[in-house]
């Protein structure tokens, strides 16, 4: 890879101007890992997440995102307290074990429990209640609710009483098996003064046990993992305690400039006060700032100037490098240290994937590719008979008019509305149906190319991956040609 790119000295490269060369297999796509890692601490199942864009990454997105094994960034676009919300959302989706779990008092109604339920955008049912003292009296289930008479009344009249519970530390393979002989499908934790510090709920320990999920990426605690991001600077402070009480995995000190004091000194900052949460910073084109950040403590760099494409920051601004060679120079930069990195933007088909991994990156984030999906938050609209969602990037006009997160990623935090500089269009994508399909083809295209890599890893693919310059005529023969498509294979759209 060296040798390859240094006859490129001062030229730039992105995924179109190179292919992988074929080697030697003794193995088949099947038997290839995908796992990665996120940060020099975290790994991952497969190398895929979710950008940190308002029509790409919420709640369902990122919890799709990480059932699938790799993780989603909720975008910084809200409100801290929606943010955090957020995050919580995914990570209470799927609990081995709650540890703060949204209890009820015996005196409320039915109906301010549906409210509040409706409010938090709980998906789930059954909740323990307490009496005046917050000491544990019962459990209100979807059955008990279901067959209330009146939504009037209390919940102490509907509850379960006396339910069976488990002392604080019981494992999740006890609890499994408690619930199991008891046919419960919730087993709150209870301390020695009759106080729930914890939750168990069958259905998500049935899963965790039996491994009916093995790609999931979960903590250690078997809650889906979840990142989120922030700006530079000490505005988002407070954003980021918020974040780290909802329980985020990782943060993403995001902006479009990473090679910058704010940036810089917000890595710090987080590092410092946050060492158990890892952080990714960027964005960034360069070796030398990679290493910047990496000095700063960053567990992770995300590399990638323009290369998105409802990116307009090379063109209005004159800046950036060809992906390609900007993820090459950050990994070499990078070698020899636990520091991941993430090649952010320019991915339109599942065969750029391996040959940013073979430039050198760990995994790579995903915009466009997902933004057509169920599950992002884009807009569905419908044009011509054919369904699209609303996609935009998040230095798009109506994203620096609407989102302070986006002011402050293209350093526009103080500028008048009429005097805003965009450096991101607005579009449309086709709706492209669920995210669970997409991974498949993307991790089913990336495990065919380690097989013609002959390569067992993405480890192995940064090591032994080799490259070839094409063509202009190479990259048209690389391409369906001479013929007319008549229907859209699931993993390659004109």
């Amino acid at each position: 890879m060296d040798a390859f790119m240094k006859t490129f000295p001062y030229e730039g490269l992105t995924y179109d101007d190179v292919t992988l060369v074929t080697q030697y297999a003794d193995f088949v796509p099947d038997e290839a890992s995908l796992e990665t890692k996120l940060t020099g601490r975290m790994k991952m199942k497969i190398p895929f997440i979710s950008a940190a864009m308002d029509t790409v990454t919420e709640a369902p997105m990122a919890i799709a995102m990480a059932l699938a094994g790799g993780i989603g960034v909720i975008h910084k676009n809200l409100e801290e307290s929606d943010q955090a919300k957020e995050v919580a959302k995914v990570k209470n989706y799927l609990n081995g074990l709650i540890a703060a779990p949204v209890c009820f008092h015996a005196n409320d109604d039915i109906s301010f429990l549906r409210a509040e339920k409706k409010r938090m955008g709980l998906k789930f049912n059954g909740f323990p209640v307490l009496d005046e003292n917050d000491r544990l009296v019962g459990m209100i289930t979807s059955s008990d609710m279901r067959f209330a008479p009146m939504n009037a009344m209390k919940l102490r009249d509907v509850m379960q009483p006396a339910p069976i519970t488990a002392k604080p530390g019981t494992s999740l393979r006890k609890a499994y098996d408690l619930m199991r002989a008891a046919k419960v499908g919730k087993l709150p934790l209870v301390d020695k003064n009759g106080r729930v510090v914890g939750l168990y709920s069958f259905t998500d320990v049935q899963r965790l046990i039996e491994n009916k999920n093995p790609t999931t990426n979960c903590d250690d605690k078997f809650r889906l993992r979840v990142s989120a991001s922030v700006s530079g600077g000490e505005g988002d402070c407070g954003r980021m305690e918020k974040l780290a009480d909802a329980g985020v995995d990782a943060i993403v000190v995001d902006s479009a400039h990473g090679h910058s004091k704010g940036i810089m000194e917000m890595t710090k900052w987080i590092v410092k006060h946050y060492p158990k949460i890892d952080v990714i910073a960027g964005n960034i084109a360069t070796g030398e700032a990679a290493v910047a950040l990496a000095k700063c403590g960053a567990h992770a760099v995300k590399v990638g100037i323009g290369p998105g494409s409802i990116c307009t920051t090379r063109v209005v601004c004159g800046v950036g490098i060809p992906q390609l060679t900007a993820v090459y120079n950050a990994a070499k930069a990078l070698r020899g240290t636990d520091v991941a990195v993430i090649a952010d933007g320019g991915i339109k088909l599942s065969g750029d994937v391996p040959k940013a991994l073979a430039a050198g990156a760990d995994s790579v984030m995903l915009g466009s590719v997902l933004a057509g999906t169920e599950e992002s938050p884009g807009e569905k609209i419908y044009s011509n008979g054919r369904q699209y969602v609303v996609y935009r990037g998040m230095g798009s006009m109506a994203a620096l008019k609407n989102g302070k997160g986006s002011r402050a990623r293209y350093f526009q935090d103080n500028e008048a509305e009429d005097e805003l500089v965009p450096q991101g269009i607005e579009g449309m994508v086709p709706y492209s149906g669920h995210v669970k399909s997409i991974m498949t083809q993307f991790c089913g295209g990336l495990r065919a190319s380690l097989g013609y890599c002959g390569t067992r890893t993405i480890a192995e693919l940064q090591e032994r991956g080799k490259f070839f310059r094409v063509t202009a005529a190479g990259q048209r023969e690389a391409r369906p040609h001479d013929i007319t498509i008549t229907k859209e294979a699931p993993n390659y759209r004109t």
